[in-house]
């Protein structure tokens, strides 16, 4: 929107058309996020806080939990919210990607919103059931896999990470790739959100590298220097990624040790189907795997748990996710979450190196 306004004026006076660089409107898209979150979020806490919704502490998790009940939680519609006006203001409205992508993040953040409202505000413990989160997720991403299958112009080779001429063609085999990809993103960022400011910091560091790569995948020179896959329009996706990295350090502000606020399902799971979805578009699908190592940990921590258990009666970690199992052995909360965001910063400078070691 703002984006149309202000590139109009370059028929007035050639200044204005700086506005259609995608670096100038990502970055006015970081900026915009960025300082609406910090202006919005004290109200939002309020609000929570007025109405009661805070945050509910199961009784056989680490000890130290108990103190967070009460805290304001669902602080992820304030990031949904954000996103959409940033993205909005700065996007180019006819690029069908972006279109995706927010479709990703308003289904999944539905879904979310449900899960907390009925655990939060309805009092059911067990909030959304597992079969019926779990078949919207997959209806949701399904409809994303079907829309890009169905794209004359894109294509449905695989990239792998280091290797330059290995890029397997799946066809249709694709969708089921794509719907895989959304869902464990979405649920993997929501078992890491356990610790304050745990989940947002490897958000930040993902959507920062993703900015990047949408940059380039949509770059037609760079694309072709780096030996990637150009996909024509996936830059604008740089701008949305933009958006999520000032949303993200705005609800950091407020999310950082101690919390005030959570984010929440209708945070979380929207969040990790966005991450996945523009993974999928920009072509670098299996590099969400190094991108996002934290979330994958957490998630794999959590799948060795219960087979171990279910197996062998036998628990591999003191308690899964793997940050809990850090608590129960005495490491401070602050350290954990640091440490954690450190490896993230480690395996997205790795994820970045990929583009030139092929």
């Amino acid at each position: 929107m703002l984006y149309y306004i202000l590139y109009s004026l370059h028929e007035y006076h050639s200044f204005f058309n700086v506005f259609r660089y995608i670096t100038l409107r990502t970055i006015y898209a970081i900026l915009t996020a960025l300082i609406l979150s910090l202006v919005i979020g004290p109200y939002m806490i309020e609000f929570l806080k007025r109405y009661q919704i805070g945050q509910v502490v199961r009784d056989d998790g680490p000890r130290s939990h108990l103190s967070k009940s009460g805290t304001p939680t669902m602080g992820g519609v304030l990031i949904i919210m954000v996103i959409l006006f940033a993205t909005l203001s700065w996007m180019d409205l006819s690029n069908l990607y972006i279109w995706l992508v927010l479709f990703a993040l308003i289904g999944f953040g539905l879904i979310g919103f449900t899960d907390d409202y009925l655990k939060v505000v309805r009092k059911k413990s067990a909030g959304l059931a597992g079969r019926y989160k779990f078949t919207l997720q997959i209806i949701v991403a399904s409809v994303i896999a079907y829309v890009l299958y169905s794209l004359p112009a894109y294509s449905t080779k695989l990239t792998v990470p280091f290797l330059k001429n290995v890029n397997p063609d799946l066809g249709w085999f694709y969708i089921p790739l794509v719907i895989f990809i959304i869902v464990g993103a979405s649920n993997a960022v929501n078992l890491t959100d356990g610790l304050d400011g745990l989940a947002i910091g490897p958000v930040i560091v993902a959507t920062m590298i993703y900015t990047i790569i949408t940059y380039a995948a949509g770059h037609a020179k760079i694309a072709n220097y780096l030996l990637i896959p150009f996909v024509n329009g996936s830059g604008e996706l740089a701008i949305l990624c933009g958006a999520v990295l000032g949303a993200s350090l705005g609800f950091l502000w407020f999310n950082t040790y101690p919390a005030s606020v959570f984010m929440g399902d209708v945070g979380s799971l929207p969040l990790g189907a966005l991450l996945g979805s523009v993974a999928i578009i920009s072509k670098h699908e299996l590099l969400l795997v190094i991108v996002g190592g934290i979330f994958v940990l957490e998630t794999v921590s959590v799948i060795f748990q219960v087979a171990s258990f279910k197996l062998q009666g036998k628990r591999v970690f003191l308690m899964a996710p793997l940050h809990h199992h850090y608590e129960l052995k005495g490491w401070q909360e602050p350290k954990i979450i640091v440490r954690f965001w450190i490896i993230s910063i480690m395996l997205g400078l790795l994820a970045l190196s990929t583009l030139k070691l092929r």
